[in-house]
């Protein structure tokens, strides 16, 4: 009879990952017994729907579309707990594999290329373990074992937030939701808009396709004595007039329902969050709807984050930008980012904000975007570069601590991080 396995995935700077099987076995087993020359991994990443998940030979040639699976590499065996960690004796037997963008079947979603936004979804990853030396010997002589059934995904950081839709009668918006411990004082609120791959209606990829539950992990959480966390997801694009297609001209058909569902969320927390304490910020389209909000609701917003921000200056009237130069407001970008230029974008109205008199107008450029943290290497070793319009990899590892100059950014003489300053922010 087919053995089961269980998968565990870890939300990294690249999104959701398969980083470990344990494997349901007949009898105990000790650690000098397991090695992880005894097992052969395969996998075949699957839709929903069973058909295979076809993805770019590579990035040079993405029009060839060929079916993710293959053999991945076990790089540690052991007896484990149920969650995974390291036992002496145990049942259930973990299997280590390496994981990131260099293992591109270890990934645990995968982009729909035959949609305009490349919308990412969770996929199902069937596994098949089948033992290749023995364990143990005599009696208790373990072979030929196969492990073929799926008993369930641990996925922690998904199951860290809840999910909800708003109520709003022509565009109703589903939205994962982080709720702190509340105490007697009120908490601040972040909103996290994500990018267009993030979109679509698998609503856990728009807080898990990329490192967003950082957010509501103890180092973040900490700086804002606990924050509520609201990740809406668009159905299309938060570029999206209305045509189904990306413009240049700085609208979106979202603005108003996007308003009506972060309010439906204050409404029910009434109470417990913070009014003068409502954060926003996003990546790329994420970015562009970030600049939308704070222009269209001028005082609503304490502060914004906007990364590699895809409104394009020239939509920015006088006006508006005497407005926003009231706003606390963190601009983060690539140097070099390809795909929203900061000349056009975010460097050229920073620019505009500072020589409107802004006090609070900060842009951190990152020359290259690499791994600062030691997650994801190159086969030499060396730190992963990631493609430079990522530039939401280092905001989300708070690693944003300087301005265009290069300068730290202080706080009455305290060198800070982003989200050290955006605590700090509150609407008068």
């Amino acid at each position: 009879m087919p053995g089961i396995y269980f998968q565990h995935i870890a939300v990294t700077d690249f999104g959701p990952y398969v980083h470990k099987l344990t494997l349901a076995m007949p009898r105990e087993v000790a650690a000098e017994e397991i090695r992880a020359d005894q097992w052969l991994v395969y996998v075949e990443l699957l839709n929903m729907d069973g058909s295979p998940v076809l993805l770019p030979r590579d990035f040079l040639h993405r029009d060839e579309l060929l079916p993710s699976r293959g053999y991945r590499p076990v790089r540690a065996a052991y007896p484990c707990s149920a969650d995974g960690g390291r036992l002496d004796r145990s049942r259930l037997v973990a299997l280590e594999m390496p994981y990131g963008p260099a293992y591109p079947c270890s990934a645990a979603m995968a982009a729909d290329f035959t949609n305009i936004n490349g919308h990412e979804r969770y996929v199902i990853c069937d596994y098949s373990v089948t033992q290749t030396a023995p364990v143990g010997e005599g009696e208790t002589l373990l072979t030929g074992l196969r492990f073929t059934r799926c008993g369930g995904v641990k996925n922690p950081d998904r199951e860290l937030f809840r999910l909800a839709e708003s109520t709003h009668p022509a565009i109703p918006l589903r939205y994962g939701y982080f709720v702190p411990e509340i105490r007697s004082e009120k908490h601040p609120l972040i909103v996290w808009l994500h990018g267009a791959g993030e979109g679509g209606d698998d609503t856990a990829i728009s807080f898990t396709g990329n490192k967003v539950p950082a957010l509501v992990k103890d180092e973040v959480q900490r700086k804002f004595g606990g924050a509520f966390v609201f990740s809406p997801q668009c159905p299309t694009m938060w570029l999206d007039d209305g045509s189904g297609e990306y413009h240049s001209e700085g609208r979106s058909m979202y603005v108003e329902a996007l308003k009506y569902a972060i309010d439906e969320f204050i409404a029910r927390y009434e109470g417990a969050i913070d009014r003068s304490r409502i954060y926003v910020g996003g990546d790329s389209n994420g970015g562009f709807m970030t600049m939308r909000m704070v222009i269209d609701y001028p005082d609503f917003f304490a502060a914004a984050f906007p990364i590699c921000e895809a409104l394009a200056d020239r939509n920015i009237t006088d006006a508006q930008l005497r407005r926003l130069a009231e706003l606390p407001i963190w601009f983060a970008q690539g140097a070099k980012d390809p795909v929203v230029k900061p000349e056009v974008y975010a460097e050229a109205t920073w620019k505009r904000l500072k020589a409107a008199g802004a006090k609070k107008a900060i842009l951190t450029m990152w020359e290259q975007i690499v791994d600062l943290h030691g997650e994801f290497t190159d086969p030499d070793g060396r730190p992963h570069v990631w493609f430079d319009h990522f530039a939401w990899i280092p905001v989300l590892n708070n690693d944003c601590k300087t301005d265009r100059d290069g300068q730290p950014v202080t706080v009455d003489g305290r060198e800070v991080t982003l989200f050290d300053w955006i605590a700090l922010q509150r609407r008068s």
